[in-house]
């Protein structure tokens, strides 16, 4: 990976916990302005990996990389550079919005450089969080989809290079989903923020990642886009079409073709055609069930080149 834009370069990662391996060599890395979303079952390893790659738990062994250090000897100055959305806070109820993301963001003033404008002016932050209205607000007043807009303002207040976000929508309305979908989409295009979310709203993953990792079984057994997953994982599409008042369907390795000889052969005959290909659910179970019924090292050998 290119020194200039590698920003997460994670190799052999292991994690024991007293007989226990919890992690069993994960391998990935990321570049700048990628969003990369890390999938996997309750009690895959994700919590301990992002903890790891934070500098917040001391890895057991493997190389990691994060900004270009080491997370488990880096400094405030490596840390001012990284932001960190959590799945819930429940400080800072008698502060207003306004003012709490003012006294956050004083901390970063040190760390701005050149290139990066350091904190971000928090005016421009709560429009860009959707909490205009709420400025003035206490925190404790605001509602849960509100609060956790405020999580995410304060996750990136000191313009971080790198931004990890656990469940960032859970409690938001569809709305607000998509406002913050934007907001995902306007920090990685705009800014260049590598992101490294976990959820597990598989539509959520499918809609923001340019790369998803599925860890299971203490590795990650699949890298990829989900059009490229769900490609190595189904080989074959499945087609439903009507004929006649009958419905068919077949399964076929090459749609266009078989489609194309299809309406060769029927015309207008055929109706209510549909092709589907796996979906990233779809993939998504089929891996993870690979995996715990003890195949977890045939999956990954199965995503080898994406690795």
């Amino acid at each position: 990976m290119n020194a200039s834009t590698g920003v997460l370069d994670v190799r052999d990662l292991r994690m024991r916990y007293g007989s226990v391996d919890v992690l069993r060599g994960v391998t990935f890395a990321a570049r700048r302005g990628e969003v990369v979303v890390l999938l996997g079952p309750n009690g895959a390893g994700k919590t301990t990996t992002i903890e790891i790659l934070e500098g917040f738990r001391v890895r057991s062994a493997g190389e990691v990389s994060v900004l270009g250090a080491d997370p488990a000897q880096a400094g405030e100055a490596w840390r001012a550079r990284l932001g960190v959305v959590l799945q819930s806070w429940r400080d800072h109820g008698k502060w207003r919005v306004r003012e709490l993301l003012q006294h956050l963001g004083s901390y970063y003033a040190a760390y701005a450089t050149p290139l990066v404008r350091r904190p971000w002016p928090v005016d421009d932050l709560v429009a860009a969080v959707g909490l205009t209205g709420q400025a003035q607000r206490r925190v404790a007043q605001l509602s849960g989809g509100q609060r956790r807009r405020l999580d995410v303002a304060i996750g990136i207040v000191g313009r971080p290079e790198l931004l990890f976000l656990d469940e960032p929508t859970v409690g938001f309305d569809p709305a607000a989903r998509r406002e913050f979908h934007d907001l995902v989409h306007r920090l990685s295009d705009v800014d260049e923020t590598t992101i490294l979310l976990t959820t597990h709203d598989l539509d959520e993953a499918e809609k923001l990642a340019d790369r998803i990792l599925i860890l299971a079984g203490g590795r990650i057994i699949a890298d990829g886009s989900a059009d490229q997953l769900s490609r190595r994982v189904a080989a074959e599409s499945e087609i439903r079409w009507s004929r006649d008042g009958s419905r068919y369907v077949h399964a076929a390795a090459d749609a266009t073709t078989f489609v194309r000889e299809l309406f060769e052969q029927h015309g207008a005959a055929i109706t209510d055609l549909e092709v589907r290909r796996s979906s990233l659910e779809d993939t998504y179970m089929t891996l993870v069930r690979e995996s715990e019924a003890g195949r977890a090292s045939a999956a990954a050998a199965a995503f080898e080149g994406a690795l």
